[in-house]
Order: structure tokens, then C-alpha cells, then sequence
């Protein structure tokens, strides 16, 4: 096991558990905010990449860069779409559904990779979707636009980009971590700029834009240089579980900071949610090795 990848990993789930707090304080709606990150992490990145000399050694390949460009559009999308569920619901629960993420990972590998999901995967994959309605309250909405216009379906939208751009960047193996965040977030730059509203730069305080330069810096240039330099170097089994370090950063945060009480039915559902992932992700294990035991016996 590489525990370096797994300790920049860990390092960088942490940090971003803290990207709802830090999102609420910044006073700019999610494109904007997310325009912003990009300029502020290609800067970063591209600094880093020059002072290292890496751009000199960089091994280009055509099909490489391309995948990069599509993994950086879902990475830009998956900011956009969190962020607006942030804005519409609270933290916890938008982050309880992004974290459905995981179980996205194996619905693609089953489709595209040709790994078979079996029914106990299937049922755990139901009880994650029955917990994620039951986390944003629906005992509470009266019509379906009430429901749609909760942030569920942001939330969820931005765990499916999440899931796209995890499974998306375990077949990118020639770039550099920095070519790689790089590449992505000049890719967020050109996608956003036309839906940019700069007037909504307009009356920020000196804290909003620390804020915002936090969520540029540190969250954006910082951890998703830690992401892209482990996620390759560890199992999607190890990955899927280190991700659960951002949310209980965060649902801690909310709870600490900004007051978020769940009633018994949220957390049901997030008990319901984060246990059905863990299964998931730790049954396929369990069943290897109780085959590898039947046949050495």
C-alpha cells in the first residue's frame, strides 16, 4: 500500500471538508465562485509548475490531454452543481448526497468496465438513494417543484460529476499532477467565462474575498493537487473510503459552526447513506477473499 498517496489523500478530503464553510462567507453565487477558483488554482499550479521545472519534462500525449479536458469539465461541473446545492440547503445534507459518489464509481464500472454488481450491491445501492430523500426531509415538501427546487437535485448532479471525474482520472497514468490539475482548470476558465456575471464581484468585503481566495488557493490549486497526485496510486477500493474524511470534516463544521441540528429522520438517512456505501465498497473485498479461501481449500 503507498501511504504517502494515502496520507495526501486523507490531507486533501480534510481540507475540503471545510469548502461549505468556506463557500457560505464568500458572498458570490456558485459560477462565479467556481471562475474564480480556476483562476486562482491555475496560478498557483502553473507557479508550481514552472518553479519545479516540470513543464520542461512533461510527456504530452494527445489522447492523454484530451481525456484530461473531459475530466476537467465533470471536476468544473461537480464544483458548479455543489455549490449551488450549498446555497439552497444545508451543508450536511448536500454533502451527504455528494457523497453518493462512491456508489456512482461502481454503477459506471459495472456499465463500462463489465464488473457485475450483485443484488446485495443493488439493494445497497436503493437504500442510499431512500436515504438521501429522507436526509433533505421530504416529509416536509407539499408539491414536486418544492421538492425539485430543494437542492436535491444539484446535490446529486454534482456527486454523478464527482463520480465521472474520479472514474475519468484512474485512466489518465503520462501526466504530471500538475499538467493534469492545470489543464482542468484552464478547461473551467474558458467553460464559465461567457455564463460569468462580474457584476456580482461588485460590494465584496476585504473577509468575502479572503474567503474566496481560501476556496482558490487552498481547496482548489492546493487539494486537488494532493487529489490527482494519489487517486492514481491507490486502489478505487482505498479511495472510495479516504473520501469519507471530507464529509464528516464538513458535517462537523456545521454542527460546530453553523448550527445544523438534523432530526431523527436526517439522521437516519445519513446513517442509512455513508453505512450502504461502506457495505458496498467492503463487500466485493470480503467476497474475494472468501473465495481465494474456498479454492485453497
Amino acid at each position: 500500500m503507498n501511504v504517502r498517496s494515502m496520507l495526501k489523500l486523507t490531507i486533501s478530503m480534510a481540507i475540503f471538508g471545510s469548502i461549505g464553510f468556506f463557500t457560505t462567507q464568500t458572498g458570490l453565487p456558485a459560477v462565479e465562485l467556481v471562475f474564480v477558483r480556476c483562476i486562482c488554482a491555475t496560478i498557483f499550479l502553473g507557479g508550481l509548475w514552472l518553479i519545479t521545472g516540470g513543464h520542461k519534462t512533461e510527456d504530452w500525449n494527445r489522447s492523454e490531454v484530451m481525456k484530461t479536458i473531459v475530466c476537467g469539465i465533470f471536476l468544473v461541473l461537480n464544483w458548479v452543481f455543489l455549490f449551488k446545492a450549498f446555497e439552497v440547503m444545508s451543508i450536511s445534507v448536500a454533502i451527504s448526497i455528494y457523497n453518493l459518489a462512491p456508489i456512482f464509481v461502481l454503477i459506471l464500472g459495472s456499465v463500462f468496465l463489465a464488473e457485475k454488481m450483485g443484488i446485495r450491491s443493488i439493494c445497497a445501492t436503493a437504500i442510499c438513494f431512500f436515504g438521501s430523500i429522507l436526509i433533505i426531509g421530504i416529509e416536509s415538501f407539499t408539491s414536486v417543484s418544492q421538492f425539485m427546487n430543494s437542492g436535491f437535485i444539484w446535490a446529486l448532479l454534482s456527486a454523478i460529476c464527482y463520480a465521472l471525474t474520479m472514474f475519468t482520472s484512474k485512466t489518465i497514468h503520462g501526466m504530471s499532477s500538475y499538467a493534469l490539475t492545470y489543464i482542468q482548470t484552464i478547461t473551467g476558465i474558458i467553460l464559465l467565462l461567457p455564463f460569468c456575471d462580474f457584476a456580482a464581484f461588485e460590494g465584496l468585503t476585504n473577509t468575502n474575498w479572503l474567503y474566496i481566495l481560501g476556496t482558490g488557493l487552498i481547496h482548489t490549486g492546493f487539494v486537488y493537487y494532493l487529489f490527482f497526485d494519489s487517486v492514481r496510486d491507490l486502489p478505487t477500493v482505498i479511495v472510495s473510503v479516504l473520501v469519507f474524511v471530507d464529509p464528516v470534516v464538513a458535517i462537523l463544521l456545521d454542527a460546530l459552526l453553523l448550527s445544523f441540528r438534523p432530526d431523527l429522520l436526517q439522521v437516519l438517512g445519513i446513517v442509512l447513506i455513508f453505512g450502504s456505501i461502506l457495505y458496498t465498497v467492503f463487500y466485493p473485498k470480503q467476497t474475494i477473499n472468501k473465495v481465494k479461501t474456498s479454492s485453497s481449500q
